[in-house]
């Protein structure tokens, strides 16, 4: 065997996670963008060189990068530039309203203001803003506020009238448009925002690269390296593809990126197709996923579709956004063309659309390897598990939706239906892949949160949903590597510190292993991020 080259890189002295079925090493060796080789400290030291920097790890963790499989990347980097409007923010209606006052008093009248990231549960009053109290902070410009979970938008007299509705407008299959007395509330669902996306301000080519630069270089301070862009083309059509290709080539894409194009009604597949952009396209960097496709809104704002009506509510089931027939001619024409798909699905009825579509076309088209993927998958049913698992779909689940989004479950769905809800031991039990996300802007890229819920299933308020859906250390930070290496067909290359694979490293400031699940929501942050081999993140400049 011929004898290894000099690293270009060895960190040492602390504990390197490696991989599920690899376990811990003392020591990893960097040599080319590539993992050289990983073991004890004595095994690795040979290999350093004149030229070789070592990093010192004083006990800390490395892990591989991390995975953050379903965010939205491009839409994270435009709304830096919103009035932030969540909890932590804005915990009042009046704060919420002192926000877009302010924002009025600074932008010229007529021109938008933005905002998102409120959620109803947690204001004050306990309901979502009216359109009159944001024409009340902002009569001269147009207002739409989006919740947190990015399927409602609440929009004020000026924006629902340059939308051109009305309460004579007829509401769309999938959607909402909330009157209340004869009166516009201002509330628009789903595909009920169809009109009002249709006239707000198109960000710019140099905005959109600017975008995904901000948001990448985010993502790195959290010693995230990978993400999947969950809805290219949602804010700008299929200029976002050329965003993208061109944020690389300038050198202003910071993280590996897989581009989910959007499918559906309005969205680009069919030009990506023409142009030859289609799942594994492109390079280690920049490549090309899975097709999306939305059945459905979210528990939180209660539109995901279930089988069982909210509670309170024994009318309403949530909004199916595609009728059977429509879904099943979608799931067909994608597969038909080789995409991988990525369903958005969040209540059990949509899922059941949803995994009905998949297995027509697999029967139609077999692809045992083709790996179509269940967005979210909240509250799919033991027996929708079972199907997944024969028909190989992957659930890629936000854990940090259960701490983020928790006790608000609970009180739309009941007990019975929310505590199980995301059930990430389950799956990875039954032989899943469960990758982990933060479906950011909808939460914050941090993962500690995300880790947290993994390893304790409680709330932000304390509530424990359902214990025994909890995972191990090693299995949570799995499920933001080599998860999401397995579900963006990349584990070839990245997700494991093995040699041969992509040097990408996270350093964290505590040996996560050992830590306790609170130390690591509140008091651990990452101090190190490498990609490629090279360092791209140092949070104290130990590495000058």
């Amino acid at each position: 065997m011929p004898a290894l080259p000099f690293a270009d890189t060895i960190l040492t002295n602390g504990r390197v996670f490696l991989g599920l079925n690899e376990g811990v090493a003392d020591a990893v060796a960097l040599w080319s963008g590539r993992v050289l080789a990983a073991g004890a400290a004595s095994d690795i030291e040979p290999l350093a060189g004149p030229g070789t920097k070592v990093i010192d790890l004083k006990g800390r963790l490395a892990t591989p990068g991390l995975c953050d499989s379903h965010m939205h990347l491009l839409p994270y980097g435009l709304i830096m530039g919103h009035v932030d409007v969540r909890s932590a923010s804005a915990p009042t209606l009046a704060s919420l309203l002192d926000k877009v006052r302010e924002r009025a008093a600074a932008t010229p009248p007529g021109q938008w203001i933005q905002g998102r990231g409120y959620d109803q549960f947690n204001l004050d009053v306990g309901r979502h803003p009216l359109r009159e109290e944001l024409d009340a902070a902002a009569p001269d410009h147009p207002v739409a506020i989006v919740r947190a979970c990015g399927h409602v938008t609440i929009c004020n007299s000026m924006a629902l009238r340059l939308a051109g509705i009305d309460e004579g407008t007829p509401v769309p299959q999938g959607g909402a448009i909330e009157q209340k007395d004869g009166r516009l509330t201002g509330l628009l669902a789903e595909t009920g925002r169809d009109r009002l996306k249709a006239v707000l301000p198109e960000p710019t080519d140099e905005e959109l690269v600017a975008a995904i630069e901000a948001a990448g270089q985010a993502c790195l301070s959290y010693g995230i390296t990978s993400v999947m862009d969950a809805g290219v083309g949602m804010r700008a059509g299929y200029r976002e593809v050329a965003a993208y290709r061109t944020a690389q080539r300038l050198g202003k894409l910071p993280v590996r990126t897989t581009q989910c194009l959007l499918g559906g009604p309005g969205g680009i597949v069919e030009q990506a197709f023409r142009d030859g952009v289609v799942t594994s396209a492109g390079d280690a960097m920049l490549r090309v996923g899975p097709v999306k496709i939305f059945t459905d809104g979210s528990a939180g704002g209660r539109t995901a579709a279930m089988t069982e009506p909210y509670v309170g509510q024994p009318d309403n089931r949530g909004l199916m956004l595609l009728r059977d027939n429509e879904m099943n001619d979608l799931v067909h024409d994608y597969h038909a063309k080789g995409y991988q798909l990525a369903v958005h699905a969040i209540g059990d009825a949509a899922i059941e659309q949803t995994l009905n579509a998949f297995e027509l076309a697999l029967e139609a088209m077999p692809d045992p390897d083709r790996r179509h993927r269940i967005e979210h998958a909240g509250y799919a049913r033991p027996d929708q598990n079972a199907r997944m698992a024969r028909l190989g779909v992957q659930p890629v689940p936000q854990p940090v939706f259960i701490y983020d989004f928790g006790d608000l479950y609970v009180s739309v769905v009941g007990e019975e239906r929310a505590k199980p809800s995301y059930p990430l031991r389950t799956w990875i039990d039954q032989g899943f892949k469960p990758a982990a996300g933060s479906d950011a802007p909808v939460c914050d890229i941090d993962p500690f949160p995300n880790f947290y819920s993994m390893l304790t299933r409680k709330t932000s308020q304390g509530t424990i949903m359902c214990e025994g859906e909890t995972v191990s250390i090693a299995q949570a930070i799995a499920a933001f590597t080599e998860f999401g290496a397995y579900v963006n067909k990349a584990e070839t290359e990245w997700g494991r510190l093995v040699p041969g694979l992509a040097a990408d490293v996270a350093v964290f400031s505590r040996n996560m292993l050992e830590a306790s699940p609170e130390d690591i929501l509140n008091d651990t942050r990452c101090d190190l991020t490498i990609l490629d081999g090279n360092i791209v993140f140092d949070r104290y400049g130990e590495t000058a």
